[in-house]
């Protein structure tokens, strides 16, 4: 069995802890010898931490693998601190049918208990990395109520983020306010995309227009100073482009937008109560009442539950 023998070291007081680079090289050498297995190379990372994966040895090691047949590493931590890197790691080496052995840890995958133990890692990872998504979400909800600072999104057409704040390039927010014009003059998406498409106009990223882009470029609130993440829509720091009045006449007021994207049953609200269940109906004010709060808009609605059998001159629908 060839064997690619993998050293990393970050600090000097590793080395003198016993991890420098000659030492676990010497160690794993030994190793091969006891298991009768073929050095096919050594792959030396100095000076790299372990967090990430975008060390010039180690990739050079992952990139020659059709040279060797089994990783091997003093400790784990020496090829990854990082569960997440480690889980992609093991799932590129059993996908190209190759072992991996650490040798303080006792993990070896050519055994049933090494692989069973992979694969305990692998979703201990999946947990962690789902975690992290989680707290990052909550995080960002939390940030987007409270109002103030850059979302995480990406450059929108007609603005740059630039030192924390969304600045107007103009020859982009020109562009923006044909495509609002031309929409309110009755074009159609895909009208509007084939003409940026004539005109020369690129995208964000020099690519086409296509209709979808067109379309969501004109629900987009950025455009008239607000910001949008996940349903939450404030007030943003950015100038706006394009005047309220144009948005609301395309997308109905803001609130109203935001109802839109929360239903269930569709990207539009309910333009009238539900036929499917006959003892529900919604009182005169059902429509979405919206509030606004410190910037934040926020939507809720009143429903009127009605027993079975009961009649209402009141009732709608059915």
């Amino acid at each position: 069995m060839r064997a690619a023998l993998y050293a990393r070291v970050s600090t000097d007081d590793q080395a003198r802890e016993g991890f420098s680079l000659d030492a676990q090289v010497k160690r794993m050498t030994a190793y091969c010898r006891v298991r009768g297995w073929e050095v096919a190379d050594i792959y030396r990372d100095e000076g790299y931490s372990g967090r990430y994966d975008d060390r010039p040895e180690y990739t050079r090691m992952m990139s020659e693998s059709d040279r060797w047949d089994i990783l091997l590493v003093l400790k784990m931590d020496r090829i990854h601190r990082n569960s997440v890197n480690f889980a992609k790691m093991m799932d590129r080496l059993r996908a190209e049918g190759k072992d991996f052995n650490s040798m303080q840890d006792k993990f070896d995958t050519t055994t049933a208990m090494g692989r069973f133990v992979m694969d305990i890692m692998q979703r201990i990872a999946q947990l962690e990395s789902e975690q992290i998504g989680e707290r990052v979400k909550l995080g960002m909800t939390f940030k987007a109520k409270g109002g103030g600072g850059h979302l995480g999104s990406g450059h929108p057409y007609g603005y740059e983020y630039s030192g924390g704040s969304m600045k107007v390039v103009e020859p982009e927010a020109a562009v923006v306010r044909d495509v609002f014009n031309m929409r309110l003059r009755g074009s159609t998406y895909s009208e509007i995309a084939d003409y940026l498409n004539k005109s020369g106009v690129p995208t964000k990223r020099g690519g086409t227009w296509r209709p979808q882009t067109v379309s969501n470029m004109i629900r987009n609130p950025v455009y008239v100073g607000y910001v949008d993440w996940n349903g939450i829509i404030r007030k943003g720091d950015q100038e706006p482009v394009v005047p309220m009045e144009k948005f609301v006449a395309l997308n109905g007021p803001l609130e109203e937008k935001r109802c839109a994207r929360r239903c269930t049953s569709g990207s539009r609200p309910r333009s009238r109560p539900p036929r499917d269940i006959p003892w529900r109906r919604r009182d005169p004010s059902w429509r979405t009442i919206a509030s606004q709060r410190d910037g934040t808009f926020t939507a809720s609605t009143r429903t009127t539950v009605i027993p079975a059998g009961t009649t209402s001159a009141r009732r709608t629908g059915g």
